[in-house]
């Protein structure tokens, strides 16, 4: 098999193997006819007949015939690019996430392009086309006017006044501002005295977005950090650095220093950010470094103005990439840096197939490119923090605020001993903190990871409970729409007056979420000026930016949110927060959730105080003595994971050994019980049968947590190995020999970041 170099030493061959974006993991062979045999390279997108339709699929490798099967092949039909657009480089990434993650490459090749480009998206162009008129010939004289033009002489005015403005404008502005029809310019173009075309124009969604310019002087632990860095990046193998800082230390500076070096060697540099909501205030500073060569993608863009960028950086106009998770994708060519911000986050997961992790996706992109690796987060991942341990990794640290104020006191408010309603919104304590930042005109950030109005509606009656019709979940009360959602399958019903079962007026609505607490806020401080931001409120195109912004202004007193608000948010006015229910993680079913809390709780605390004025938290807990909390509250990061290492060590959990959660789900309850427990016995006596899969655990299969979703039931089962090649091969061997029945599906989800 000849498996070509995307436009290096290609080989003509008259067979591809072709990847279609469908959930089968194996390609399809076609012949690739004479007259597309210089076209038709690896990356390239190409038209073929599937069944009796036409799909587009990118060429993963060329082949030798004689390899292939001896059967009549279909024809490729079209090339749709006149040069890859997978370079060599991108194509080996996306072999190695389909491989590693067991995923068709088909689905991880369309992640890794830009939406339209294969499926997924709108049909939307790229860049905006424009009509531009402009003089071909000059007419330096009168008398050669005279003799061009005659008795024309609305022509003539067209043309001198498109001679006076340089030469060329937009047809429209011509037409509209200027009041040369059409007629007129068509009869200028049949003279021969100038041109009409259509031109491109890329649209730049953060041209309004203003630079933050201020040259920052580095401190001394920046600068040491900073050294460090640049002499990894200089290597022929970099590496992967993990720079732990406190929240406020300064990384985001370090990161742009590093991010200088590396460009003015003429090299490229990704950055990667875990929220949409981050992105206006990372490339305002990042342009204001590095101006128009920053390209900005992520999923709140239009698809057009993502394959705008996308082609900037793939043609080198642009050597710079700011993106959320599938930015790691981005065609920079010749990496000199990927920068994973907040490494911990859960958001750089992928939730569907391909269940790609960003950051490992970055690590090994990393080193195939010849690249460093960063990894900064005030609270890294154990994972990552355990390859500092070992020594595989670097580490540095920031332990300092970049501010003259230290990292702010944190209260717990224990609300076992709070009097009042139940369940308590806002402690005394809080409500007071409140009061005194809202008088001295000080802002304030409160916590809730939960939203909606209400989060449990039942009959006092007869016990009926509002529960989704298609995910074993309680429906959410969100009071402003007079609506029940289910926040997992996004179903709705009408709220109710009287229980459905009992016909009593004596609904139950407990649980509180964000838009009760806004409402509980307006109560209190009638005068105070509120902002919720959650999924409900940032829906729209710029909300995130549009919210921050207004805080920024110092147009917002109290900002409520949910965890959007906890991350890497610079906002210096804020001198108070408050996290609502510090408990609503650490009761799931799963292992990390101690990690989450302390990650979110001590994350949200880093946005108090990182003005010139000091900071305050407030925690309220039910369980103020639990240690995730309890590190939050002494911003012990290093206490918290020897904690938590030690205490996953015998349940055996990441990153002690790697992790592969196996679903099986179908509509059939009963069905899908069969299957998962025939999945069980095949996988144990897999296991018994090879002696090179010794070490390996399996867990289950048993429901999961939440066992129906999307009116699918569900089971799973984990497989636990020391050994990342014996989990592969264990994973990839399931794949594609598993007994699950027709009306079953398996779904494979390795290091899977939840269990739920």
């Amino acid at each position: 098999m000849t498996r070509s170099n995307a436009g290096e030493g290609v080989k003509e061959a008259s067979v591809a193997r072709v990847s279609l974006p469908k959930p089968v993991l194996q390609g399809f062979h076609y012949r690739v006819p004479e007259r597309l045999r210089s076209s038709a390279l690896p990356g390239t997108r190409v038209v073929v007949p599937f069944g009796r339709r036409r799909e587009t699929g990118v060429i993963e490798a060329l082949l030798d015939p004689d390899s292939t099967p001896d059967r009549k092949l279909r024809e490729i039909e079209r090339v749709l690019d006149p040069e890859p657009v997978l370079s060599a480089e991108l194509l080996d990434l996306c072999g190695w996430v389909a491989d590693y993650y067991v995923a068709p490459a088909g689905l991880v090749y369309r992640a890794a392009l830009p939406p339209g480009l294969l499926g997924g998206g709108s049909r939307e162009s790229a860049g905006l086309r424009r009509q531009v008129v402009r003089i071909l010939e000059e007419l330096p004289t009168l008398t050669e006017r005279e003799a061009a033009f005659g008795r024309a002489r609305r022509q003539r005015e067209a043309y001198e006044t498109l001679e006076s403005i340089g030469g060329q404008a937009e047809v429209a502005h011509m037409e509209r501002r200027l009041g040369f029809g059409r007629g007129i310019l068509s009869g200028l173009v049949d003279r021969g005295l100038v041109e009409i075309t259509n031109e491109i124009v890329e649209r730049d969604p953060f041209s309004d977005v203003e630079s933050e310019e201020a040259e920052v002087e580095l401190n001394p632990q920046q600068q040491h950090a900073l050294a460090d860095l640049s002499r990894l990046t200089d290597r022929s193998e970099p590496g992967v650095a993990v720079l732990r800082g406190v929240t406020g230390s300064g990384k985001t500076v370090v990161y742009i220093r590093l991010m200088r070096h590396v460009v003015e060697h003429g090299r490229g540099a990704i950055l990667l950010v875990p929220e949409i909501s981050l992105t206006p205030q990372t490339v305002a500073r990042v342009r204001a470094e590095f101006g128009d060569e920053v390209a900005v993608l992520h999923s709140g863009l239009s698809d057009g103005e993502r394959q705008d960028a996308w082609r900037a950086l793939r043609e080198g106009r642009k050597r710079v990439a700011v993106g959320t998770r599938s930015a790691i994708f981005a065609p920079v060519s010749d990496l000199g840096v990927i920068i994973v911000d907040e490494e911990h986050d859960g958001s750089y997961k992928q939730g569907e197939t391909p269940r790609y992790s960003a950051r490992s996706v970055a690590i090994v992109r990393a080193e195939r490119s010849g690249a460093l690796c960063l990894l900064g987060s005030a609270t890294p991942s154990l994972e990552s923090w355990a390859r500092v341990r070992s020594g595989a990794w670097t580490g540095l640290e920031l332990s300092d605020r970049a501010t003259p104020h230290p990292l702010p006191q944190v209260e717990l408010v224990d609300l076992r001993e709070e009097e009042g309603p139940v369940p308590i919104v806002l402690s005394d304590r809080l409500r007071k903190a409140l009061k005194t930042r809202i008088d001295r005109k000080e802002q304030s950030i409160l916590l809730l990871n939960r939203r909606g109005h209400s989060t449990w509606v039942s009959c006092d009656a007869c016990s009926w409970i509002a529960v989704c019709r298609s995910c074993n979940v309680t429906l959410t009360w969100h009071r402003s729409r007079g609506r029940l959602v289910c926040h997992h399958c996004a179903y709705e019903e009408p709220a109710r007056e009287r229980c459905p079962e009992c016909g009593e007026e004596t609904l139950i609505y407990t649980g509180v979420g964000t838009e009760q607490v806004e409402r509980r806020l307006g109560e209190l401080f009638p005068g105070a000026r509120i902002a919720r931001m959650d999924v409900d409120t940032t829906g729209r195109k710029w909300s995130h930016r549009d919210i921050l912004d207004s805080v920024r202004r110092n147009e917002v007193d109290i900002l409520l949110g949910t965890q959007m608000i906890s991350k890497g948010l610079d906002l210096p006015g804020v001198t108070l927060v408050g996290v609502i229910d510090a408990d609503v993680g650490l009761n799931l079913p799963d292992f990390r959730a101690s990690e989450r809390t302390f990650q979110l709780l001590a994350q949200v605390a880093g946005r108090a105080g990182r003005g010139t004025r000091p900071g305050e938290v407030l925690v309220q807990t039910s369980r103020p003595s639990h240690f995730a909390i309890r590190s939050a509250l002494q911003h012990d990061y290093e206490g918290f994971a020897r904690r938590e290492l030690s205490d996953r060590e015998e349940p055996g959990y990441p990153p002690h050994l790697r992790l592969a959660n196996l679903v099986i789900s179908g509509r059939d309850g009963d069905e899908v019980e069969s299957a998962a427990l025939a999945l069980g016995e095949w996988l144990e006596g897999l296991v018994e049968a090879r002696p090179e899969l010794t070490g390996t655990r399996l867990l289950g299969p048993a429901p999961c947590p939440i066992d129906r979703l999307r009116g699918r039931w569900r089971w799973h089962m984990l497989i636990k190995q020391a050994h990342a090649g014996r989990l592969g091969a264990i994973l990839r061997f399931a794949a594609t020999h598993a007994p699950v029945p027709g009306g079953s599906r398996l779904e494979i989800d390795r290091d899977p970041e939840n269990l739920l």
